[in-house]
């Protein structure tokens, strides 16, 4: 897992090396501000961060303990439920929802699990087309219909098929744009609604994801979408296509909300669970050398 983390950071640690070369055991908080900035960590959070700082000379260990706190609301604890487990999928298109869907999907079979996948983005075409060939290519059965229909039936028919065969995961798509947010907003309350007449207290989770090339710009979008229907956990895409891997710590700080996976990758095995310690230790390796070594050359 490691590994993936790290690799998917090499864009972020490629930008830190523009305003800060070469790694060092320490640096002055004027060094560490830039460094922050370059990794696309928002600048109010900057300041925090620096304002708690007190020492002159900053180490690993010091900006460690700062950057694992901005994630303190990362841990997510999985509701109690009746099967089906019901996940409702938002965010704006482009975002890499539909990719996301199938990753989410794959790793569910993997698990043994029986999932079923609902195209309720009834606004694109293109949206159903592409869902439905992941399902094929992943042996997976979706439900769907055409263009333009009422996408809360999409949702409660994926639920009530589910029910009546057993599945163990619902996956339902939504739409990432209408002609207003009031329209999008409406939408998705609406399918709120169908889920828990479907099956009461559904939908169980409803992950928001966020198109890491993105950045700290997706926080006002991601807070839009809070707002609109409620948000339990974020899944951040591209990470590996991303100069802007600090922006994890804003869009966690501001929103309070747990980052479930990073993509890194296009495969349907490229979503990793997120860990907060190894995403930090990998991102202080771009900046920080081990004292042992640096004392060796």
């Amino acid at each position: 897992m490691f590994g993936f983390i790290k690799k998917s950071l090499a864009r972020t640690a490629d930008a830190i090396r523009t305003v800060a070369p070469k790694r060092k055991i320490s640096f002055t908080k004027g060094e560490l501000e830039d460094i922050l900035l370059e990794a696309d960590v928002e600048y109010d959070l900057v300041e925090i961060i620096i304002n708690e700082i007190y020492q002159d000379k900053v180490t690993r260990d010091i900006l460690r303990s700062k950057l694992l706190a901005t994630l303190a609301y990362t841990s997510y604890k999985e509701p109690e439920f009746t099967a089906p487990f019901v996940e409702l999928i938002v965010g704006v298109n482009g975002a890499g929802k539909t990719t996301t869907i199938s990753k989410l999907a794959q790793r569910y079979k993997n698990e043994g699990k029986k999932v079923i996948l609902g195209a309720g983005d009834t606004f694109r075409a293109a949206a159903i087309e592409q869902l439905t060939l992941w399902s094929k290519k992943l042996d997976i059965p979706i439900v769907s219909s055409k263009q333009g229909h009422d996408s809360s039936a999409v949702a409660f028919d994926t639920i009530d098929s589910a029910k009546a065969k057993g599945f163990d995961n619902v996956i339902i798509d939504t739409a990432g744009r209408l002609h207003t947010q009031t329209n999008l907003a409406n939408e998705l309350k609406k399918i709120n609604r169908i889920c828990d007449k479907a099956h009461p207290g559904s939908p169980h989770r409803t992950i928001l994801i966020i198109d890491g090339t993105q950045g700290n710009s997706a926080i006002a979008q991601a807070k839009a979408f809070n707002e609109m229907i409620g948000i339990d956990g974020i899944i951040i895409t591209k990470l590996d296509g991303t100069a802007k891997g600090g922006s994890i710590f804003s869009i966690a700080y501001a929103l309070e909300l747990p980052i479930l996976f990073v993509g890194t990758g296009e495969q349907p095995e490229n979503l990793t669970p997120f860990d907060k310690y190894e995403f930090v230790d990998g991102l202080l390796d771009a900046i920080f050398v081990e004292e042992e070594i640096a004392s060796n050359k």
